[in-house]
């Protein structure tokens, strides 16, 4: 069935859907029906749950429980220099744009999942000698991803796209994993973040948010460009995954420059 298709409501899940917001804020309803019931299905019977109710109940009472359900519903699978030609483009012609009228930049990496995008960032901040004057955001939902960002240990996998003088400058082996040098901590703040349900600071020249709108059903995604838009001083940059392109970028006070990256007025 498409997700456009409609199916006879599930009592059930729209049970669960209710509990989740009212106990934690999180609402399931802005996400894709089809696509996240699915997700929440099979991990609900993996557990041994023959319905929400009594999967909603227990997730209630185990920590480790609640923890895999955010797993489950954030996706967490990010990598460094995710489409390199991207960051490319935000090292040489976006990020020499933006310190034209200031040299300490206010930057967020929105729905950070377990830190590759923010600390993609720090490295082309900190080889530009940048990093000690800026501040970087980095929020995400879950706080088990937003543990393993701040841990900063990473499978080989997780670097295959980064530059291999990058590489050997901002990670050390450690047996299977990739520790990110410590030098790029202190320049990140991790916090925890609704995004569609938490306000916003203002005033940043550029936010990050790759790979999550796609989650996301049309109203919220409307709603979420709005308030990065109202997010954004004048002349900043809001930068979206190579699935996300804004069709109509004026209607939230944006104007396309180069491929996913959008000015605002």
């Amino acid at each position: 069935m498409s997700e456009r298709e409609t199916s006879t409501p599930d009592p059930d899940y729209l049970g669960f859907i209710h509990n989740v917001n009212k106990s934690t804020g999180i609402d399931l309803s802005q996400y894709k029906e089809a696509q996240m019931k699915r997700r929440l299905t099979t991990l609900r019977q993996k557990n041994g749950f023959h319905t929400f109710a009594d999967f909603f109940a227990a997730m209630m009472k185990d920590k480790d429980l609640f923890y895999e359900f955010l797993d489950r519903m954030t996706i967490n699978v990010s990598e460094f220099w995710r489409n390199p030609n991207r960051w490319e483009v935000l090292r040489d012609t976006i990020l020499p744009e933006l310190t034209k009228s200031s040299r300490k930049l206010k930057l967020w990496s929105a729905a950070c999942s377990t830190g590759e995008e923010p600390y993609t960032l720090a490295m082309i901040l900190a080889d530009k000698k940048l990093l000690a004057a800026s501040s970087v955001l980095a929020t995400d939902i879950d706080d088990g991803a937003l543990a393993k960002a701040k841990q900063g240990m990473y499978l080989e996998r997780s670097l295959k796209d980064v530059p291999k003088e990058v590489a050997e400058r901002y990670f050390k082996p450690e047996g299977v994993m990739y520790k990110v040098d410590e030098s790029l901590k202190p320049g990140i703040d991790f916090r925890k973040q609704n995004l569609l349900l938490d306000t916003f600071d203002t005033g940043f020249d550029l936010i990050i948010c790759r790979n999550v709108m796609i989650y996301f059903t049309e109203e919220a995604k409307a709603k979420l460009y709005h308030k990065f838009s109202a997010a954004l001083r004048p002349g900043g940059y809001l930068f979206v995954g190579s699935t996300e392109q804004i069709f109509t970028p004026s209607q939230y006070g944006f104007e396309s420059t180069e491929t996913f990256f959008y000015r605002k007025k």
